[in-house]
């Protein structure tokens, strides 16, 4: 899993630094929300997430890995799509509210179930 949790990680931070060019180069920095939200929830805690898995999770096969992985995903780009959204413009946040209240709730669900891993995980003895 912690290769599954790099290459996403990458993939937000390429993302994520294409923003911040495009908002550079264009002088218009309304997505700057989107930018921080697509480079610490999509990259930081992605990668951090791989970090967990490569040195205290090792091996850790089970439902609850793979519902926290696509929890965190899906909620990730709930939340990334939907900013994108509205600090562009284009769809009233009364609409988007409740996409980015479920993206929201998706991540956080994420990050209580890694804490669960890691919690239930063995320590690794010398």
């Amino acid at each position: 899993m912690d290769r599954k949790f790099v290459t996403t990680a990458l993939g937000y931070a390429i993302l994520g630094l294409l923003l911040g060019i495009f908002m550079a180069m264009s002088h218009n920095h309304s997505q700057l929300v989107t930018h921080a939200h697509i480079l610490l929830i999509g990259f930081v805690v992605s990668f951090v997430y791989a970090v967990c898995h490569k040195l205290w999770l090792t091996g850790l096969v089970s439902k609850l890995v793979r519902i926290q992985y696509y929890a965190h995903q899906i909620g990730t780009l709930l939340l990334v799509v939907g900013l994108f959204l509205m600090y562009g413009g284009l769809v009233a946040e009364a609409i988007l509210g409740p996409i980015l209240g479920i993206g929201s709730l998706l991540v956080l669900s994420g990050m209580i179930m890694m804490k669960v891993m890691f919690i239930r995980s063995k320590p690794k003895t010398l």
